[in-house]
C-alpha cells in the first residue's frame, strides 16, 4: 500500500463480508488495487452461491421483526450509525481516495453527501403518510397505508462507492426493508466500512448484509431468489437491461439509475463566465467519471470563440496527481479499460474530422492519468457524442438554431441530466419542457441534491432516488376498504 494514510483508515479495510451479523470469509478472493499507484490495497471474498443465498435468507428472517418497528425506532438505529460515520469522516474520505483515486477534497465531499442522504431519510422516514379517500357510499371508508417492500438487493458502482450506497441503504431501512448490498469489486472497502459501522451501532443481525464477488453470479442469485422483492441498481445501461430481463420471472420491483450522456447547451445570451465555471464543475469532477457529467457541449456560434478561450485557460490550471496531495484537482481513471475507451473515442472523432485542442493522451503522472482534453468540431456521427465518455474529455459542437440544438440533444438513447445556459426566461421554459431528461441544470452545473429526485428517462433508467420519491421506491401502498354500519 503505497499511499500514506492513517492507521485508523487502514483499520477500516475489512477483508471479509458481513452476513447475519457475522464477518464471513471465502475460498476465493479478489484483489483490490489503488488506481493511483497500482499497489494492492487488500482482498475481498468472492462468495459462492450458498453464501449469497444465506445472506438473502438472513435478510428475510430479519425483515419479520425490522418491519414491525415504528419509524422513530428505526430512526434511532440509523442515528447511531450516522454518528459513527461522522466520527470517521476523514478516514472514510482517505479510504475512498485509496480505492477509487479521486482527490481528497472530492472524497470529503462524497462522505458529506452520504451523511446528508442518511440525515434526510431519517426524517423522511417519519413522514411516509397514508391517506383517507372520500367514497361514493356512506357505508364505506377508504384509506391507504404504506408498507415496506421486503428484502432489497442493492448494487452500486465504483465512482461514488460510499454515497451511492448510502443513498439506497438509508431509505430502504427507514421504509422497513432489509438489505443485501453488493458494492463494486473495484471499490468495496468504503462499503464494507458502512457495514462495520452498522455492526458497531447495534443494527440487528441480518438487517444489513454486505456481499462481494463475481457480479454476474451475484446478480443471478439476486434475480432468481423469490425472497428478494426489489433490486436497486446504479451502473451501466447494459447491466440494467440484464437485471430487468432476469428479474422478470420473479416480478421484482426495480430501480435502475443507468448511464447518462448529458448535453450542455450555451446560448448566445448566456453569462459566459458562469457557463464556463458550470462546465468545469460538471465535467471534471471525479475526472469526468460521473453519470451526470456534461458530455456533449453545444455552443452558440456567437459565443463559441470567447467560451473556448476562457475554458482552455481554466483547463490548463487543472493539476493531476495523487488524491492525497492537497494540490491535486484530478486523479486517475479507475482502470486500463477506462483509458482505452477514452482513447478510442478521441481517435474515432479525429478520424471523422474533429480536432484535439487540449490534452488528448495519457499524462506522465502515470498509466491511468488522462489529460483534461478538449475536442472541437465533433458531431452526432461520432462515438464521443453517441456514447457516455466517462472521462475528462469535452466534445464541442457549434449551433445556430434553437430547434436544431434541442433535436440534437434528444437524439441519443440516454436521458439522465442536461444543462442549459441562457438568460431568456421564455427560452428556459421552451427548452426545459422539450429536453428529454430526468434532471435539468438551468444556469447551474450541478444538479444533484438530497431533497430532490435523482433519475432519468429513456435508457437512463427507472425510478428515482433522493427526495420524497426516494423512500417511496421501497414501499407498497395498501388500500383498505371498510364497510361500516352507519346506524347508531
Amino acid at each position: 500500500m503505497g499511499a500514506i494514510v492513517s492507521d485508523v483508515t487502514k483499520s477500516l479495510i475489512k477483508q471479509a463480508n458481513y452476513i447475519g451479523g457475522e464477518w464471513i470469509l471465502s475460498h476465493q478472493w479478489i484483489s483490490v488495487f489503488d488506481p493511483t499507484s497500482g499497489d494492492k490495497v487488500g482482498e475481498i471474498p468472492s462468495l459462492e452461491q450458498p453464501q449469497i443465498d444465506r445472506a438473502i435468507e438472513e435478510a428475510h428472517e430479519a425483515f419479520q421483526s425490522w418491519r414491525k418497528l415504528c419509524a422513530y425506532e428505526r430512526a434511532e438505529h440509523l442515528e447511531r450509525w450516522l454518528r459513527l460515520i461522522e466520527a470517521q469522516e476523514h478516514s472514510l474520505a482517505e479510504l475512498i481516495v485509496l480505492e477509487q483515486g479521486k482527490p481528497l477534497k472530492e472524497a470529503k465531499g462524497e462522505v458529506q453527501y452520504a451523511q446528508d442522504y442518511i440525515r434526510w431519510f431519517i426524517e423522511e422516514g417519519k413522514r411516509t403518510y397514508g391517506r383517507t379517500i372520500p367514497t361514493a357510499s356512506a357505508s364505506h371508508r377508504l384509506m391507504t397505508i404504506q408498507q415496506p417492500v421486503g428484502v432489497c438487493a442493492l448494487i452500486t458502482p465504483w465512482n461514488f462507492p460510499l454515497a451511492m450506497l448510502a443513498r439506497k441503504i438509508a431509505p430502504a431501512l427507514m421504509a422497513g426493508c432489509t438489505i443485501v448490498a453488493k458494492p463494486s469489486e473495484e471499490t468495496p472497502f468504503s462499503a464494507l466500512a458502512l457495514a462495520y459501522f452498522a455492526e458497531k451501532a447495534g443494527l440487528p443481525d441480518g438487517v444489513l448484509n454486505m456481499v462481494t464477488g463475481n457480479p454476474e453470479s451475484i446478480g443471478e442469485a439476486f434475480c432468481a431468489n423469490p425472497l428478494v422483492r426489489k433490486v436497486s441498481f446504479t451502473g451501466s445501461t447494459r447491466v440494467g437491461q440484464w437485471l430487468m430481463k432476469h428479474s422478470a420471472q420473479t416480478l421484482k420491483r426495480l430501480s435502475l439509475e443507468l448511464g447518462g450522456n448529458a448535453p450542455f447547451i450555451v446560448f448566445g445570451d448566456a453569462d459566459i463566465e458562469k457557463a464556463v465555471d458550470g462546465l468545469m464543475k460538471s465535467k471534471f469532477r471525479n475526472a469526468g467519471q460521473t453519470c451526470v457529467s456534461a458530455n456533449r457541449i453545444y455552443l452558440h456560434h456567437s459565443v463559441k470563440s470567447r467560451f473556448l478561450d476562457q475554458l482552455r485557460q481554466k483547463m490548463k490550471e487543472i493539476r493531476l496527481g495523487s488524491g492525497l496531495d492537497d494540490h491535486c484537482d484530478q486523479g486517475p481513471l479507475i482502470n486500463e479499460a477506462a483509458i482505452k475507451k477514452v482513447e478510442a473515442m478521441i481517435q474515432d472523432a479525429v478520424d471523422k474530422g474533429a480536432s484535439v485542442m487540449e490534452g488528448g493522451k495519457v499524462d506522465e503522472k502515470g498509466a491511468l492519468f488522462f489529460q483534461p482534453t478538449l475536442v472541437d468540431g465533433t458531431n452526432e456521427t461520432m462515438r464521443i457524442f453517441q456514447e457516455e465518455v466517462f472521462g475528462p474529455v469535452i466534445a464541442v459542437q457549434e449551433f445556430t438554431d434553437e430547434t436544431d440544438v434541442v433535436r440534437w440533444a434528444n437524439q441519443v438513447d440516454a436521458g439522465l441530466a442536461a444543462y442549459i445556459y441562457t438568460n431568456n426566461i421564455d427560452r428556459i421554459y421552451r427548452v426545459a419542457e422539450q429536453l428529454e431528461c430526468g434532471m435539468l441544470g438551468i444556469n447551474e452545473g450541478s444538479v444533484s441534491t438530497v431533497m430532490a429526485p435523482f433519475g432519468g428517462v429513456k435508457f437512463s433508467g427507472l425510478g428515482r432516488e433522493g427526495g420524497t420519491e426516494g423512500i417511496e421506491e421501497y414501499m407498497e401502498s395498501k388500500m383498505m376498504n371498510f364497510k361500516i354500519d352507519t346506524t347508531p
